[in-house]
């Protein structure tokens, strides 16, 4: 039954808070990572964990999320989830080593799993069916600005405060979301009482996406296959996702039920939130380095950047909703959010090193619009033909495969950006010769400067070559950023076709969970 009047407003208030606590965690501490590493002493690959720890748990539990749901009752396991969270959040902040820091954070990352598909369960079958588009529409605020107000977060918290803080700021919120919780969402039947537990089914899927995610985060840092312990989490990752596979299939109450990917609309909608995620996820990580690397902008300036674009998102997220409701089809919504993501990308690429905060207003703009016309009609496509317990399942699956998609896109173009800047670096360097006029006249002009500065004749060569060879150094990695954003809008654009293999839906209504 659907909820009415005040309560309805409050627990979908509710459940947002506790997801945009998840969503913003997941990239609040990049910003701070090098004062935790200082405060510390820890090195930089071993800081990494911190967020390496937090994503592998996330994703491992995604999946699982809806059967957890079933077992346990949605309402004890979505209250559940974000008290360990808010726990874990005061333990991050009092962590006296990097061990214990990234133990905490593995369990936040856990209870933080849990809150999204389940928030999002309790929400669909908080409103009726045909208001679930603005419901959808809500929750992707949360969904679509997290990641984006996160770093601007992160920054003002590093530059006021000290780092414990960044997960300080969750304690309030997650005490007020859990007492809503209690409160306001009604109870759900455990569904799965008297079941056996599929206990392989976990460790499986434990094994097989935690191995996984922990290749894409750690690959290119060790350098992929040239490290044992990656090769060796490759092999389980693909060992472990056929034997998981074979397990779910055969036995009777599985951890995952992937009769739910028999569902064309299903399945194309898991693989498009893979493609958003990439592009999301991708385009978040690129922007901020390439802004605060090559521009010179600090942490709180590269996210104050980002908010325009977050306040578009807002902005459009209720049109989104109304406009499904009177019979948009999602399909064209979501091809028009594409295709403004792939101009934001272009536009992008088009970027120089004299580039100011003002030329990145526009094209975040467009990308905080193209992202509400995806986030919305995405879901609702791919959820559109589930009924009952498949709901919980499907929208835990979809999460992950959003999530996996931006540890692919980070992946990915972080390996690209390695063999790209090599071969820009090799390019540009053919010009750095003695026949090149250009070259020498630079040469000579940057040697005079040095000498007029009283420097000696071999003193001022050495520096007006150390010079150019910075220049050429700002300009392989320009070069290699226009790329990653050219290979990401080409990837987003490409999969429109795929959007048209779903099922046409006049006043398109996520169902709700029958329970």
């Amino acid at each position: 039954m659907a909820e009415k009047g005040l309560k309805k407003w409050v627990i979908t208030i509710t459940v947002i808070t506790a997801s945009l606590l998840e969503l913003i965690d997941t990239t609040i501490v990049n910003v701070s990572l090098p004062q935790i590493q200082g405060n510390l002493g820890a090195t930089l690959e071993d800081i990494a964990w911190i967020t390496t720890g937090y994503a592998v748990a996330n994703v491992i539990i995604l999946p699982m999320s809806g059967w957890l749901g079933e077992t346990f009752g949605r309402k004890n396991y979505f209250l559940t989830s974000i008290i360990i969270f808010t726990i874990a959040s005061f333990l991050c902040g009092n962590a006296t080593s990097l061990e214990e820091l990234i133990l905490f954070r593995v369990i936040q990352g856990f209870a933080g799993g849990g809150l999204i598909s389940t928030a999002q369960a309790i929400l669909l079958e908080t409103w009726p069916p045909e208001e679930v588009g603005t419901a959808t529409a809500m929750f992707g605020l949360g969904a679509v600005v997290g990641p984006t107000l996160g770093p601007t977060i992160g920054g003002y918290i590093t530059d006021h405060f000290s780092w414990p803080w960044i997960f300080y700021v969750n304690i309030p919120v997650g005490i007020i979301a859990a007492f809503s919780t209690y409160l306001f969402v009604k109870e759900t039947p455990k569904a799965a009482k008297g079941r056996k537990v599929d206990w392989w089914g976990i460790i499986l899927l434990a094994v097989t996406v935690g191995s996984l995610q922990t290749v894409l985060e750690k690959g290119e840092s060790e350098d992929w296959f040239a490290t044992g312990y990656i090769i060796l989490l490759t092999v389980a990752s693909i060992i472990g996702f056929f034997l998981f596979i074979w397990r779910e299939t055969t036995v009777e109450h599985p951890v995952v039920n992937f009769d739910i990917l028999k569902k064309r609309s299903f399945s194309i909608g898991m693989f498009t939130s893979f493609i958003l995620g990439f592009g999301l996820y991708g385009s978040v990580f690129i922007f901020p380095v390439f802004c605060q690397n090559l521009l010179g902008f600090t942490p709180l300036q590269t996210g104050l950047i980002l908010l325009p674009g977050g306040l578009a998102t807002i902005f459009m997220m209720p049109f989104i909703g109304k406009m499904l409701k009177n019979g948009v089809p999602a399909q064209l919504m979501a091809t028009l959010g594409l295709f403004l993501f792939f101009i934001f990308l272009m536009m992008l690429s088009n970027s120089s090193l004299l580039s100011g905060t003002g030329d990145f207003f526009w094209p975040l703009i467009i990308r905080g619009l193209g992202l509400a016309f995806l986030f919305v009609p995405l879901t609702t496509l791919a959820v559109q033909d589930l009924r009952g317990r498949e709901i919980g399942q499907g929208t835990g699956l979809n999460n992950m495969g959003r999530q996996l998609g931006g540890s692919f896109g980070i992946a990915a173009l972080t390996t690209i950006i390695h063999l790209r800047q090599g071969m820009h670096r090799n390019n540009l360097l053919t010009n750095i010769n003695e026949y090149n006029s250009a070259f020498v006249e630079r040469f000579q002009m940057m040697t005079k400067s040095f000498i007029a500065k009283g420097y000696g004749v071999l003193d001022a060569q050495h520096a007006a070559m150390k010079a150019i060879d910075g220049e050429v150094l700002k300009q392989t990695f320009l070069m290699t950023y226009l790329d990653a954003y050219w290979l990401v809008g080409i990837i987003m654009v490409s999969c429109i076709p795929l959007l048209f293999l779903q099922k046409f839906k006049k006043n398109a209504a996520i169902p709700v969970d029958a329970h």
